[in-house]
Order: structure tokens, then C-alpha cells, then sequence
């Protein structure tokens, strides 16, 4: 299975695949879009409620559209990459992408320990990219974080 970084570039990508991004900008506006969207995720789980935001989001129980989840992504990617880049016209359309992106990341949790339901563990082994005996890394951020939420709720 694939890491949650790989699945959200995949949708970077597909999303953006029909906007025409000049080609010394594509890779930090690419990079900045995935890194936004991950950073917002693991924002939110740590917060007070926000593991069940983002289970809602990730098995598309709740709408991408109205999420905070989404709502954080796009100030992340516009405080840490339009700013920085003063694209314009583009760069609105480029913030337009990133509730479709959250979309599409929707029914990607799935009860992964096979106890019967979506629960925090499940969560760790979607970030982790496999399952539970798969022995892959968290991803830099989430590491720490979800690790330390796991702890705290007896998972391992």
C-alpha cells in the first residue's frame, strides 16, 4: 500500500494535471500543494477532536468542501507557497483545486487491524502505508504526533 504522502501527490497531480504551471515554479507549487495538505492533517489530529475530523474526511463521511481540515490547507498553501511565488490569476485557481484534492482522499481509512471498525490505529496504518506487520516508517511530522496519540490510547 501506498504511504499517505504518495496517495496525496497522486492527486496533486491528477488534480493539477490539466493547469498549465509554468515550468520554474511547477515543483514548489506541486511539493507546496502535498506538503500543505499533509501538514494540515497532521495539525488537526493533534488538536482536541481532530483525529475524528480527520477520520470523517479520510473515509469520506464528512464533506471535503466544508471541512477545517481543508480550510487549513488552503492558508497553509497560500501563506507557504502563493505568497511566495506571486502567481496571480493562477494562483486562485490553484487554491480552487485543493477541496477537490481533500475530496479525493476520501474512503482511503478503512479498518485496517481488522477489528471491525475505523479507529486511531487504523489512522496510524494508513499514514504508515501498509498494514500493521508492514514495518514502514511514519512520515516525518506524523511520527511523532500520531505515535505520542497511540500511545495515549493504548495503540501500538
Amino acid at each position: 500500500m501506498a504511504s499517505i504522502t504518495d496517495i496525496i501527490m497522486q492527486q496533486v497531480k491528477s488534480a493539477t494535471s490539466n493547469v498549465n504551471i509554468p515550468s520554474n515554479v511547477q515543483e514548489q507549487v506541486l511539493g507546496g500543494l502535498g506538503n500543505s495538505i499533509l501538514g494540515s492533517l497532521t495539525q488537526t489530529v493533534a488538536k482536541p477532536g481532530g483525529v475524528d475530523l480527520v477520520k470523517g474526511l479520510l473515509t469520506g463521511s464528512s464533506n471535503a468542501a466544508t471541512s477545517p481540515i481543508t480550510k487549513l490547507a488552503g492558508s497553509l498553501f497560500s501563506s507557504n507557497v502563493l505568497s511566495k511565488l506571486n502567481l496571480g490569476a493562477l494562483g486562485t485557481t490553484l487554491s480552487g483545486l485543493i477541496p477537490t484534492i481533500m475530496g479525493s482522499l476520501g474512503g482511503i481509512l478503512k479498518d485496517q487491524d481488522g477489528d471491525g471498525d475505523v479507529d486511531l490505529n487504523d489512522i496510524i496504518i494508513t499514514l504508515k502505508g501498509g498494514s500493521s506487520n508492514s514495518g514502514a516508517s511514519l512520515l516525518g511530522a506524523a511520527t511523532s504526533i500520531l505515535g505520542g496519540l497511540g500511545g495515549m490510547f493504548g495503540k501500538k
